[in-house]
């Protein structure tokens, strides 16, 4: 157990994050997912997937929840992978 106060708040604050992280991370793996069985399977509404799954990875990135350099790789990839 925590003795320190900041630890405390440590100990209070953690949780907290890791819900709010596991929420962005799911939604992000989400919106991956459609927009890539969007491309592969040529769906009208690709293009929108696409731009979608690049908002919710950069903002992802800017929270901290993933690495800026991998939110830019998926991006690319996916990308590439409407062309």
């Amino acid at each position: 157990m925590a003795n320190h106060k900041s630890a405390r708040k440590r100990a209070r604050q953690t949780p907290q994050r890791q819900e709010r992280n596991k929420a962005v991370r799911s939604l992000v793996r989400s919106t991956l997912k459609q927009a890539r069985e969007a491309v592969d399977g040529g769906a009208q509404d690709a293009p929108a997937q696409v731009r979608r799954a690049e908002r919710e990875l950069r903002r992802a990135a800017s929270k901290g929840v993933i690495p800026a350099g991998r939110a830019g790789r998926l991006v690319a990839r996916l990308a590439q992978r409407g062309h």
